[in-house]
């Protein structure tokens, strides 16, 4: 473990941050024990108080398991962890990881489809004047990360109208995560954003109470820039 003093005010968040960063890029491996709580207080320079702390929202992450009287263990977070840890996983080591760029991309086109149904299902006239006005934003913006930002404010609606908690926590997390690789997406991206007439073609079948349709829009204007992307990862993957 290359862990280091802490010098920062927020002395738990320090001490999560480097037993998360440990866990995340492998440092640590699944059922290795961690330190002691008096160990890692030494070779933090902190008090065990804080690393007890730590190590409370390191385990509530799914990242470790804490047996009272004995070690503290390293879990595989592939299978404990949650969503939340999506956005961290996205950027490690100041590079993109592909692999989770991926993965956001297939959930995003898989899930789409099926809030635009549930949204059509669940219609409201609120709704549809918020989607309108989405599109007019996005339509009247001619910076390509302002569309993006309109586009997912009109996918926000859209995950409103579908009424689901499961869709909505999945989707602020996935919106986490792609939110801060906007302005280098923003060219790839620019095809989909461009496309009013699918966002209009969405909302109308939404309007229109059409669970088949709304679903077949979304799915036609999603799936062109995914495959796109998709694409782009893999020819990317290749050439490193």
């Amino acid at each position: 473990m290359a862990l280091q003093p802490v010098n920062r005010r927020s002395v738990p968040e320090d001490v999560f941050e480097q037993i998360l960063a440990d866990v995340l890029s492998g440092e640590m491996q699944p059922g290795e024990s961690l330190p002691s709580e008096r160990r890692l207080a030494e070779v933090l320079g902190v008090s065990r108080p804080a690393v007890r702390e730590a190590l409370k929202r390191v385990a509530a992450a799914g990242l470790v398991e804490v047996r009272q009287g004995d070690a503290t263990t390293v879990r595989d977070f592939r299978r404990h962890a949650g969503l939340d840890l999506l956005p961290r996983l996205l950027v490690r080591g100041n590079e993109l990881d592909i692999s989770v760029v991926r993965s956001i991309l297939e959930a995003r086109l898989h899930n789409g489809p099926k809030v635009a149904e549930l949204a059509a299902r669940r219609r409201t006239p609120e709704l549809i004047a918020r989607l309108d006005e989405s599109i007019r934003d996005l339509e009247t913006d001619a910076d390509p990360v302002g569309q993006q930002h309109h586009a997912m404010a009109f996918w926000d609606h859209v995950v409103d109208g579908a009424d689901s908690i499961v869709f909505r926590l999945m989707f602020n997390t996935l919106r986490a995560a792609y939110e801060p690789a906007l302005p280098a997406l923003a060219i790839m991206m620019a095809a989909e954003v461009g496309q009013i007439l699918s966002y209009r073609n969405l909302a109308a079948a939404i309007d229109a109470a059409d669970p088949a349709a709304a679903e077949a829009a979304a799915r036609q204007l999603l799936e062109p820039a995914t495959d796109a992307l998709l694409s782009a990862l893999t020819a990317m993957e290749e050439s490193r």
